[in-house]
């Protein structure tokens, strides 16, 4: 139950609701003993003689004690004066009077216990949601890079509402139950501590069965968590990939391979739901086959010597301990529902357990501006630590305020995690990234991002309006801040010719528009955030030659008076650029201008002449 106490900890901002839900659960649990105790004077009512009263009346008037005998026995007294003075009848009406008030008194304890515990479930889920939202934005591309993102979602959605229905739900039974056995076996005690033996035997072998049921449901579980998050992985990427899918007739494949992932999670969730469902059945029968035990030994007290028990206090005792049975049942079920909820905890505990390397040192150093130059010292990185072999091998390099650097080499050479290195999204093994002196892990990782503007190949847009989309990160942006930052970009005049300018929806990452138009909105947003360091990654690879012009010269406009580092596969785009970087094998192997590195006869020079005869 370790996990199960992880997620209760949530429940510390809420205390105050918790501590109203036991103290009105205690008393419904009272209210609901109390009105089950009358059962005994109702029998010795119907069943007791004149003579029995009379012994009761000679003997006086008890003191009244806070012990369970003399409570009793003051009780039976004044239940004897009003049976001698007003009848049996008067009597009865009594008892009946407060067996109602008591069952009242009990019903409303039990809402407004039920009434506090609402804002617990939701509040605590609504934390967790909170919470892992945040950690996913928070964690490193690198995570994102090894887990498939449909699980991401799965655990995000699937697993949270899991938690809500199994877990949250379970608490009002594990605050309420396990108060309502206790108080009814010390009940059961007082009444007969003989009797109550057998019952402190019975309960934990009913436990053992229950727990190893219960330890099989949560494996299962676990393992239909991660076919959901399978399924959830072939949908995104199915969706994601239609235009190929169809181009390469791959439906059918698609549609089987969805298949046989469906059929395999629809047999894992019967397999849980089964053994979840058989958790009222169970708990039942064992419930049942105690109470039987239980009278069978009760009857032996009441028919055996020395009358050890009496038979109305034998049928009072039995009609508590059969109310012992609703909340055991009750906590089985919880049982179980925690078991299930478990695995979703589990999983989700993966991802707010998972460990962020980006993070920002407690006293860092504020970073409001760049003044000099940015340096790359004797760098190296891997993605994985321990393989062989580095991505990043010993990079040393300074790019002054205002020039414009660019990164070429084959792919895979490091130049996008090289350029990834400034805005953090990775940190050094070794080494490290200065700006202005300044190592970026000792600098606020606000302030670092803050200072740079991203434009990649792919246009990351949202489905929103085309103002949103380019006020992105800056929230207080106007309108005519907005278009100006538009036209800049050569975006204004397609925009203004949408159906509802610049408040028209783009639809899911800006399906409705061009690969141009794309791109220079993604120009647009950067143009507006006015950064003093731009990374541009492979920004026209991807578009045709008449888009290429047009984001081009947005680009031009966009680097102006700003330190650039550019990465382009197209060396036509770069061959004005201040320094050209030539990587390969994650090593600088030539550096100069596009003319100096003509003449070197190098690795430059052969990839110029292969897109020169392309």
């Amino acid at each position: 139950m370790k996990n199960l106490f992880g997620v209760l900890k949530y429940v510390k901002g809420y205390w105050s609701y918790g501590i109203w839900n036991i103290v009105f659960n205690i008393l419904s649990v009272v209210f609901s003993l109390f009105s089950l105790t009358l059962i005994m004077p109702f029998l010795d009512l119907l069943f007791q003689h004149d003579s029995d009263l009379a012994k009761i009346l000679a003997g006086g008037a008890p003191e009244f004690h806070l012990t369970v005998g003399a409570a009793k026995d003051y009780f039976y007294y004044h239940l004897t004066t009003v049976i001698v003075g007003q009848g049996r009848v008067s009597a009865l009406v009594l008892l009946c009077v407060a067996t109602v008030a008591l069952i009242t008194l009990k019903n409303l304890t039990r809402y407004l216990a039920m009434f506090f515990l609402a804002p617990i479930r939701n509040g605590v889920v609504k934390d967790i949601r909170n919470r892992i939202f945040n950690k996913a934005l928070e964690l490193p591309l690198s995570y994102h890079s090894d887990e498939r993102k449909g699980d991401i979602m799965s655990r995000m959605t699937m697993d949270v509402q899991e938690v809500e229905w199994s877990v949250m739900s379970s608490l009002e039974m594990i605050f309420r139950e396990p108060v309502n056995i206790i108080l009814f076996l010390a009940a059961m005690v007082v009444m007969s501590p003989q009797l109550t033996l057998f019952v402190f035997i019975l309960l934990p072998i009913a436990g053992v069965v229950i727990a190893l049921v219960g330890k099989s449901l949560r494996k299962t579980s676990t393992r239909a968590k991660e076919m959901l998050g399978s399924l959830f992985s072939i949908m995104e990427e199915t969706l994601g990939g239609l235009r190929i899918i169809k181009g390469f007739n791959a439906e059918g494949t698609v549609n089987n391979k969805f298949k046989k992932v469906n059929q395999d999670y629809t047999r894992l969730m019967i397999k849980t739901y089964r053994k979840v469902d058989l958790s009222s059945p169970l708990s039942e029968v064992l419930g049942v086959t105690a109470l039987m035990i239980v009278i069978y030994f009760g009857g032996k007290l009441v028919l055996g010597p020395g009358n050890l028990l009496k038979p109305a206090e034998l049928i009072g005792y039995v009609a508590i301990f059969s109310q012992i049975i609703s909340p055991a049942k009750a906590l089985t079920t919880t049982y179980y529902n925690v078991q299930k909820g478990l695995a979703s905890i589990e999983r989700i505990d993966k991802i707010l357990d998972a460990e962020n390397p980006i993070s920002e040192q407690e006293h860092a150093k504020p970073l409001k501006g760049f003044e000099r130059e940015i340096e790359f010292k004797q760098v190296f990185f891997n993605y994985k630590k321990g393989d062989a072999g580095f991505v990043l091998n010993n990079i040393n390099l300074k790019i002054q305020k205002g020039k414009t650097i660019a990164l070429v080499g084959q792919s895979g050479s490091g130049k996008t995690t090289l350029a990834d290195m400034l805005p953090r999204f990775y940190d050094t093994d070794q080494g490290a990234v200065l700006i202005d002196g300044v190592d970026l892990k000792e600098a606020r990782l606000s302030d670092v991002r803050a200072l740079m503007g991203i434009v990649t190949q792919e246009s990351i847009l949202f489905n929103d309006t085309v103002f949103n989309n380019i006020a992105f990160g800056t929230p207080n942006a106007t309108l005519e801040q907005v278009m100006d930052a538009a036209r800049i970009a050569n975006a204004h005049d397609f925009i203004a010719q949408m159906p509802e300018g610049y408040a028209t929806n783009i639809g899911d990452r800006g399906g409705k528009l061009s690969g141009g138009q794309r791109q220079r909105l993604s120009i647009a947003r950067a143009v507006l955030k006015n950064p003093p360091i731009l990374i541009l990654d492979e920004a026209t690879s991807a578009l045709d030659t008449e888009s290429e012009r047009l984001v081009q010269d947005a680009l031009n406009k966009l680097m102006q008076n700003r330190t650039s580092v550019v990465i382009a596969h197209r060396l036509s785009t770069i061959q004005h650029a201040d320094e050209i970087i030539v990587m390969q094998k994650g090593e600088i192997v030539e550096r100069g201008q596009h003319s100096e590195l003509l003449e070197k006869q190098g690795v430059y020079r052969k990839l110029y002449e292969l897109q020169s005869f392309a």
